[in-house]
Order: C-alpha cells, then sequence, then structure tokens
C-alpha cells in the first residue's frame, strides 16, 4: 500500500489499467463459451434489460458509452449472427429500434453466468468484501460523475 496519496493521473492511469485488464478477462471468457466479446455482451445485456420494444440506436449508445453511429457498426456483427434485429418504429418510421432474437436473450442469460462467476471470483481474488464493493461502487459513480 502506498504511503502517499497518488496523483489524480496516477489514479486514473491505474483505472485505466484495471479496466483493460478487466475487460480483456471478460472478452476472453465470454469468447471461449459464447463467442462475443465483453463489448458485444454489454450491447446485449443493455437490450435485454430493455425488453420488448428494444432501444433506438441512440439510446443503446448512450447507456453503453458509444456514439449513434459507433452503436450502428457494433450492432452489424451482432445482427448477422441472430442475436439482434433492427426494424422501424410503430411511432416514428424515421427510427430505427435494436431489439434481441431469442437467440440474443439465450445467449445474454448464460453470458451472464460465465460474466458472474468470472467477475465473482476476481473479487475474491481482490479480497473484496461487500464493504469493499460498496465503497468502490460509491467512488466509481462519483468520478463517472464529475
Amino acid at each position: 500500500m502506498p504511503t502517499t496519496a497518488p496523483s489524480p493521473q496516477q489514479l486514473v492511469t491505474s483505472l485505466t489499467d484495471v479496466s483493460g485488464a478487466v475487460g480483456r478477462r471478460l472478452d476472453r471468457v465470454l469468447s471461449s463459451t459464447r463467442g462475443i466479446s465483453f463489448a458485444d455482451y454489454r450491447l446485449l445485456a443493455v437490450l435485454a434489460a430493455a425488453g420488448d420494444g428494444g432501444l433506438s440506436r441512440a439510446d443503446l449508445a448512450g447507456r453503453v458509452g458509444l456514439t449513434p453511429s459507433g452503436a450502428t457498426r457494433a450492432l452489424r456483427p451482432l445482427e448477422k449472427l441472430g442475436m439482434v434485429v433492427t426494424r422501424r418504429s410503430p411511432r416514428d418510421a424515421r427510427l430505427a429500434l435494436a431489439e434481441l432474437t431469442p437467440a440474443g436473450r439465450e445467449v445474454v442469460a448464460q453470458g451472464s453466468d460465465a460474466v458472474d462467476d468470472a467477475t465473482a471470483a476476481l473479487a475474491r481474488r481482490a479480497n473484496f468484501n461487500a464493504n469493499d464493493r460498496r465503497v468502490l461502487a460509491d467512488l466509481l459513480e462519483r468520478l463517472a460523475g464529475a
């Protein structure tokens, strides 16, 4: 444990390093079990949480930190794999909605189990107890809102 407080730059660098390492670990788990990346899983999980009716690409993009065109590019392979469909909004024909297919729902359910197992193992290896997780979640939320 450092005796002096790290600088804000060191904290942000560490945060991005940890994010990358965790993302790569989850990529390996998901690619070996479901054939998708963690970024793909996040898109699918957000669509699953939205329920029937789907989301516009702009709404989906905002929820996962992409631009609308980035969301469009990220969804294309998932559409080709039959996990997502795009359809016109019944209320506004100019608006395209992305929605999970039954195959996409299955991938999310199975992927969720794999992500739960991998993240639980990570928390155990880091020796995080429930309070540590609450404190970390609070700090990350504060940082995200800054």
